[in-house]
Parts: C-alpha cells; structure tokens; sequence
C-alpha cells in the first residue's frame, strides 16, 4: 500500500482500488508529469479520468498501463512507435500484464522479434516487399488484361462519339 501525507503530518495508506493523481503515478513509476501527458498523447489506449480544472485522475488500470509502457520503453528498448504497434498486435491487455510483470518472458520476446522485424520491412521494403516470379507474372497477366480492357472501353467511347457527331 502506499502511504501519502497530508497537511498534518499524518500518513495515509491509499487503497489499492482508490484513484491516483498525476504526481502520484509520477511517483511510483519515477518519471517526470510531463511524460505521463506526452504518453497519453501518443497512446489512446491510456485515458485518465479528468475533473474539473483539467485534473486527471488514475485508475488502477490506467496504472497498470503505464507501467507496461514504462517497462516497454525503458527496460526494453522500444521506441514510441514499436509500443504503439504492441499496442496494436498484442493487445492492452499485455501492455499491462507486460506492467504487472505477468507476462511470460517467451512471450515477451516473440513480440520483441516481431516488432522489429516489421520496423526492419518498413524501413528496407524491397528486402521484405521483393515479388517471386510466380507473383510478378500474375500481375503482369493482370496488368495486361486491364490495358486490353481500357483500349476497348476507349474504342467503345470514340464509336459513341463518331455516331453523335
């Protein structure tokens, strides 16, 4: 449990239910305010409750979240946009057993693999993007049929245009 103090000198023990402010998330996962506002920016998924004056407050959840977004950027190396795409491929839900430090560590590291294999393509898309022959004939027989299709539409409309005028 974490203890808070008030203006009186007494602490607090905060239920592990109740709600956090901003400085207390900051707190707890030992980073600056600004960064908690700069995460939520760029991952939707983390959405505080906000009262009047703009004051956030975090649920246990939302806790969770960050922690696993902390773990993902700090401990692991990710960048913004690799945890923005754990995000997409595995889900909140790891995002935040990733923060509870529940996830199976085989499973961590697929999703590492597969994360930077997909940076890796977009990065370098001929190496990924390369067609074989089958493939590349494929679409040079489509490519054919579609130019054969347009000159007769072409053909079609010049006929309707010679009848009119």
């Amino acid at each position: 449990m974490e203890e808070r103090s008030q203006g009186t000198g007494l602490s607090v023990q905060k239920s592990p239910d109740a709600f956090r402010t901003i400085s207390e998330v900051a707190t707890e996962l030992d980073v600056p305010q600004h960064v908690l506002r700069f995460w939520e920016s760029k991952f939707n998924q983390i959405r505080p409750l906000k009262r009047g004056g703009g004051r956030r407050y975090y649920r246990p959840e939302d806790v969770d979240l960050l922690r696993g977004v902390r773990t993902l950027l700090y401990n692991d190396g990710y960048t913004i946009k690799g945890v923005q795409k754990v995000f997409r491929e595995q889900g909140v839900k790891f995002v935040s057993e990733t923060g509870k430090g529940t996830v199976d560590a085989s499973l961590a590291e697929l999703a590492r693999e597969a994360v930077q294999r997909s940076e890796q393509e977009e990065r370098s898309p001929s190496a990924g993007g390369a067609l074989d022959r089958d493939a590349r004939q494929t679409l040079e027989t489509l490519l054919e049929g579609l130019v054969a299709l347009k000159e007769e539409i072409d053909e079609t409309l010049w006929e309707s245009e010679d009848e009119e005028g």
